[in-house]
């Protein structure tokens, strides 16, 4: 069975609650003349407005059922009967022997003050947005070791197999990557360069917080560029395509036009597209960065978004 073909593009898009908060402060003077009600009987707020519906509370001193004699009730009524309202509230409940000698009950007066409700009057969806769309080619590690066993070139190891005699490698490296000069590189970097020739995998980064992930990759992706390391390379720019941010995506952009990495290249600009990004981004210390050292790039990047802005 013949494999899905990958997907033109991905786009996202989010959706957000649109809410209206209001907290209701309902005052009872002479809360001793009311307590004595009995169950079921209530005393009730003025009418207020929260999400374009009217509410209101119902206090009942004596509880609104029989076996809550102990207890005073509270309730939020809508007094749109005909409307269907999705609502969220809260109130604070107490025993009533605990809430006449609570700071609720001062001077005979009592003090609901923690009537909060917020109402959902809608939701709004987002403009779908392009995902980050770099596809990680397929390892070609066993191709590369296969080609370097076939030629039995500059080999260094010999084995003798019930009388035969066969050629091997102690080391790949010279394949993967022909000249090492380690110059301007942290060992960790190195370390992980060795992971990814012996291994074709990054290793896991997951003791780092976001920042120095990020930055941890972009050294990764500087080193595999410098020495032929192409689908690490790629999955370098993956990463940093999919934790794109403000703070620092024109330095990105800056990094993959000096490092000759058209996607993701392409991927900064049409986040700093974003009509709710532009501004952030400018704002930036890599916007500046980017102006002085990419000025060809910084020029194609505003011809772009106004190319865009037209359409």
């Amino acid at each position: 069975m013949a494999s899905s073909p990958e997907p033109r593009e991905k786009t996202t898009s989010r959706c957000t609650a649109e809410t209206d908060r209001c907290v209701h402060v309902f005052e009872i003077h002479g809360y001793s003349l009311h307590k004595e009600l009995g169950a079921g009987k209530f005393i009730q707020s003025a009418a207020f407005t929260v999400g374009g519906h009217k509410w209101r509370i119902r206090f009942y001193p004596g509880g609104r059922e029989e076996e809550s004699e102990h207890y005073v009730s509270v309730y939020l009524e809508l007094l749109s009967k005909t409307a269907e309202v999705t609502a969220l509230f809260s109130f604070c409940f107490k025993k009533t022997d605990e809430l006449e000698a609570s700071p609720y009950l001062r001077d005979d007066r009592l003090v609901i003050h923690q009537c909060d409700v917020t109402v959902i009057t809608g939701t709004r969806a987002s403009q779908s947005e392009k995902t980050c769309g770099i596809q990680v080619p397929p390892s070609d590690l066993s191709r590369d070791l296969g080609r370097l066993l076939d030629a039995a070139k500059r080999t260094d190891a010999t084995f003798k197999v019930r009388g035969e005699v066969v050629h091997a490698h102690k080391i790949v490296l010279a394949l993967r990557s022909p000249t090492i000069s380690i110059e301007d590189m942290e060992p960790a970097i190195f370390k992980a360069l060795l992971q990814f020739i012996y291994t074709d995998s990054l290793p896991a980064m997951d003791d780092l917080d976001g920042d120095e992930k990020e930055e941890t990759v972009k050294h990764l992706l500087v080193a595999a560029d410098r020495y032929a390391m192409e689908r690490m390379k790629v999955m370098c720019e993956s990463i940093l395509c999919k934790g794109l941010k403000v703070e620092t995506v024109a330095e990105t952009l800056a990094l993959a036009d000096q490092h000759n990495c058209i996607k993701l290249r392409d991927a900064c600009i049409g986040f700093i597209n974003s009509s709710e990004r532009m501004d952030a981004v400018v704002e930036s210390s890599g916007f500046q960065h980017l102006k002085r050292a990419c000025p060809t790039v910084f020029m194609d990047m505003w011809e772009k978004i106004a190319k865009s802005r037209r359409i």
